[in-house]
């Protein structure tokens, strides 16, 4: 057995993303995360690593603040975002003495044959999104500018007036006005691209492509043609409430003149252009009702035209990321399935779908340009995401993990991990993993904890960062993740069976898993306890007021009366495509409320919530507080005033552990009660 995995070891584990290859096939870059030297923060940094396996990984950028992945040029020169500062900025310029302050991310250009790394942009409130041409020296980037801005400068005029006036007010006009833990103003999104000038000590101008269109282009991501002519992106229009449109739109990057390439009759997402330019590939999500569960697909779009089928149209799952083969014949994508993230390949002539990897949790998928080979991120349950590469043309293969890779300290999972089935009461098969610590037997069972997934479309399919259970593994507990109704990678019937009925089939899923594993004779029966975040912490509420039968129940960013979160959370108005009309129909929400079974709950609860979630705002987990004490139930509420939905900073990460492990331990365990230090 390796060395225990204590928390300080888990943080230093590299945390691999945003693999990319460059056009030549010759060099792979991934952003590498790890705390800062101050333990604070988590800081990136990009490194480059030889596909080939044999010169070793190497870090080519380095900066207090940290550096995101980015894009390749066709030039194999790498764009990239950073807060580091600008070396030519005056002081007296319109950002004045915010600039240190605020940390705004810039784009970069770093050469390909290594070297100082130039300052392309600079915006104001920073740049978000990359996208790079492939055959020319165009790029595309996102920008959030003021409504009355004209350029990148008078946006930085208007926002220091605003800086020295005092004024932070934000006036709305549309809606959302929140996403997921910021505010959608007094800036809005734009979309612009520029062209590298052949002078390296000369700076790009950025060409306005949207202007000013309010939130249509939220997080949209997008995609440019290999000549850099053109730019796929996604429009959103919320103007028809609940239903806020999202379609495939191709903007020309010399006028900025806006073509439609799908009609408001599904949400897209996700735009991919193929090699040739002749394609768009992309999601296509159903709206979905309250009779029926959204469905989502590929679909492939012709550029010229806008005519568009479904890709890989006879698979019965959700797929997700995608990128192209290097001849434009054919698309890679991945999928949940069966507890894992398999890797596909589809021939657009025929329709043939292949998968190529069938175990573990593939990821950024980066096909090579001599048709081959498949580099990508892969993480199994037991182990962090490593670069691996797998072939084109072969099916179920074992991934090889490049022996060069980024070093990783020591992976210290010491669980043993195992796949359980279950039946479900209408027979449906119940997949879960379990983690459980590899000393446990009939004569000494290990206690059980629950996690249920978050979502809640979603499933439990590779190493976690946020909810890892080899944590609790460390400290004698085994872990069951079960994957209930409205999981992904079960089929298309099992999203039926819990979309709208969040309480009802998925509890009895959970609840079928749990007694299944529990017929184990290394498992305690009698020390048993349940949690979740985000759709998970719904759950674990709603468990609550169902049964006893739990020690101990966390719920962490949870739901807890729907009818009020509606109007609360930032996306309110898409869930009625799932719950129905709330105004009109209020009973389904109230039906499918944890709140409506408080008077049930009696089983000690701990109660954990971000202030700066706005998906799930904190409002939930205060009147969940509030009634859990008015009603005398055991329970207690750790508060995060700096964190979202959720907790990215690696000290209030430990904090989140310590206390959940000493919450389980008093109550599973039956240990003295134990408060984290620094709570």
């Amino acid at each position: 057995m390796s060395e225990p995995l204590t928390f300080d070891r888990y943080l230093a584990l590299p945390r691999l993303s945003g693999l990319r290859l460059a056009p030549d096939g010759g060099r792979l870059v991934v952003s590498v995360d790890r705390p800062a030297p101050d333990g604070k923060a988590f800081r990136s940094a990009l490194w480059q690593v030889d596909p080939a396996g044999v010169a070793p990984a190497r870090r080519i950028t380095r900066s207090s603040v940290g550096e995101s992945h980015g894009a390749f040029v066709a030039d194999g020169s790498l764009l990239f975002t950073s807060a580091r500062p600008d070396p030519d900025a005056r002081p007296d310029g319109p950002k004045g003495d915010r600039q240190d302050d605020r940390k705004i991310a810039a784009l970069w250009q770093l050469p390909a044959d290594g070297g100082e790394a130039r300052l392309l942009v600079a915006p104001d409130n920073g740049a978000d999104g990359l996208a790079a041409a492939r055959s020319a020296p165009v790029f595309a980037f996102g920008a959030a500018l003021h409504p009355a801005a004209g350029d990148l400068e008078a946006d930085a005029a208007i926002e220091k007036a605003r800086h020295d006036a005092g004024v932070s007010a934000i006036l709305f006009e549309e809606y959302p006005i929140r996403h997921w833990d910021h505010w959608l103003g007094p800036r809005h999104r734009r979309l612009f691209a520029a062209t590298l000038p052949a002078d390296p000590e000369a700076r790009p101008a950025p060409r306005d492509l949207t202007g000013e269109a309010g939130g249509a282009f939220v997080e949209s991501a997008f995609d440019l043609s290999p000549d850099g002519a053109t730019l796929v992106t996604i429009r959103r229009d919320p103007r028809d409430l609940p239903l806020i449109t999202a379609d495939l739109v191709a903007i020309d990057t010399a006028s900025g003149a806006e073509r439609p390439l799908t009609h408001g009759d599904a949400w897209y997402a996700e735009p991919r252009v193929s090699p040739d330019g002749r394609w768009v590939a992309c999601l296509r999500t159903t709206f979905g009702s309250s009779d029926e569960a959204s469905v989502q697909r590929l679909w492939l779009v012709e550029l010229a035209t806008g005519r568009g089928r479904l890709l890989a149209a006879s698979l019965d799952l959700w797929p997700e990321s995608l990128a192209w083969a290097p001849d434009s014949g054919a698309c890679f994508f991945t999928a949940d399935r069966d507890g894992r993230v398999a890797a596909f390949r589809v021939d657009l002539a025929d329709d043939r779908v292949t998968r190529l990897v069938a175990e573990g949790a593939v990821a950024d998928l980066c096909p090579a340009p001599d048709g081959r080979t498949v580099y990508a991120l892969w993480a199994t349950m037991a182990t962090p995401p490593r670069i691996v590469r797998f072939a084109t043309d072969r099916a179920d293969q074992v991934p090889e993990v490049l022996p060069n890779g980024v070093p990783e300290g020591g992976i210290a999972a010491n669980g043993v991990v195992e796949r359980l089935e279950a039946t479900a009461a209408d027979g449906t098969r119940i997949g879960s993993w379990l983690v459980r610590p590899a000393g446990a037997s009939a004569e000494r069972p290990a206690p059980l904890v629950v996690f249920a997934h978050g979502g809640p479309i979603g499933s439990w399919n590779g190493w976690h960062w946020r909810w890892n259970p080899h944590l609790l593994v460390e400290r004698g507990y085994a872990v069951l993740l079960p994957d209930p109704a409205i999981s992904t990678g079960y089929g298309q019937a099992m999203i039926e069976r819990g979309w709208g009925r969040w309480g009802e089939t998925p509890f009895t899923d959970i609840l079928a898993a749990t007694d299944a594993a529990l017929e184990r004779p290394d498992l305690d029966r009698a020390r048993t306890a349940l949690m979740g975040g985000s759709y998970g912490g719904y759950m674990a509420n709603w468990v609550a007021g169902q049964t006893d039968r739990f020690l101990a129940i966390v719920t962490h960013a949870s739901l807890w009366e729907l009818r009020g979160f509606h109007g609360t959370t930032d996306t309110g108005a898409e869930w009625e495509f799932e719950m129905g009309d709330p105004y009109r129909r209020p009973e389904l929400y109230l039906r499918q409320s944890p709140f409506e079974h408080l008077a049930q709950i009696r089983t000690p609860m701990l109660v954990i919530h971000g202030e700066q979630d706005f998906r799930v705002p904190v409002s939930e987990a205060l009147r969940l507080w509030t009634d859990l004490r008015r009603h005398g139930v055991p329970a207690r509420f750790l508060y995060f005033p700096d964190e979202n939905h959720w907790i990215l900073k690696p000290q209030n990460a430990r904090l989140w552990y310590e206390t959940v492990l000493a919450f389980l331990d008093e109550h599973v365990l039956e240990l003295p009660r134990q408060r984290a230090a620094l709570a």
